[in-house]
């Protein structure tokens, strides 16, 4: 009996184990941090062992536009929708404003414009160098939208946005340390381990701290911005999270399904 109970014990804690491995790579893990007197919410992904999507129109060819929308989608799948975060800046009828990939299928091209203006009134997506995140093979990649294009990788997922936060571990050279221009900011950075990390602010930030959070606080060497401001939103019902976009809805919209 002795043993009988000790092997059960074993058996227990090894099952105890298991699951809690398999409830870590299925979902996002999300908590609050502080950087420099700055609050954030922060979401760990292992994009290798977790399924990270990026969602855009429904089944009738509509844009979700609420994480809400997305989250019946998945239940009908049978899943469940852990974490949802907008995937970057979107147009007036909420299509992405450049390369857009989904399952694959290249939805919309990359955009490459250059719009004229004097650099204080470019807007953020055409900010230099803008960037292309991706899902393929070998896991999640950040890249310049140049060096993305000569490369073309077979990817699963992609999504443009702009500016670039961090490349190959240094800052953004167009930040400037102290700028005033600080509003509320998302961005998502691949980093040490393989880990995708997502990071809200709940403050206003600037870009050049809000690139620092990125590279010294969370080591990731490559980073890009989402959005800000008033399209700055999350779906994270373990926190109690489901935001609403003022803009009347999201674009593109990442999400880690279970």
């Amino acid at each position: 009996m002795t043993y009988l109970k000790g092997g059960l014990l074993i058996a227990a804690v090894m099952l105890a184990a298991t699951m809690t491995s398999l409830r870590q790579a299925d979902a996002a893990q999300c908590e609050q941090q502080t950087f420099e007197g700055a609050a954030y919410v922060v979401c760990t992904v292992e994009a290798g062992k977790t399924d990270l999507r990026l969602f855009w129109k429904n089944a009738d060819g509509a844009p979700y536009r609420m994480f809400s929308s997305v989250a019946e989608a998945v239940r009908a799948e049978g899943k469940t929708l852990t974490l949802a975060v907008n995937a970057g800046m979107y147009r007036s009828d909420f299509s992405p404003m450049g390369l857009y990939v989904e399952n694959g299928r290249e939805l919309k091209p990359a955009n490459t414009a250059k719009p004229a203006g004097s650099a204080g009134l470019v807007p953020n997506f055409y900010k230099k160098p803008n960037g292309v995140f991706s899902i393929g093979e070998a896991g999640a990649a950040i890249l310049p939208t140049d060096e993305f294009l000569k490369r073309r990788p077979n990817v699963r997922f992609a999504t443009q946005s702009g500016p670039m936060l961090v490349i190959a571990n240094k800052l953004n050279p167009i930040f400037i340390a102290g700028s005033t221009d600080r509003t509320r900011r998302s961005g998502v950075g691949t980093c040490a381990g393989g880990a995708v990390r997502f990071a809200i602010s709940e403050d206003g930030v600037n870009f050049h701290d809000f690139a620092r959070l990125f590279r010294d606080h969370l080591n990731c060497p490559d980073a890009l911005f989402l959005d800000g401001g008033r399209g700055v939103g999350i779906y994270n019902p373990a926190m109690g999270r489901n935001d609403w976009s003022w803009h009347g809805g999201y674009g593109p919209m990442f999400g880690v399904v279970k």
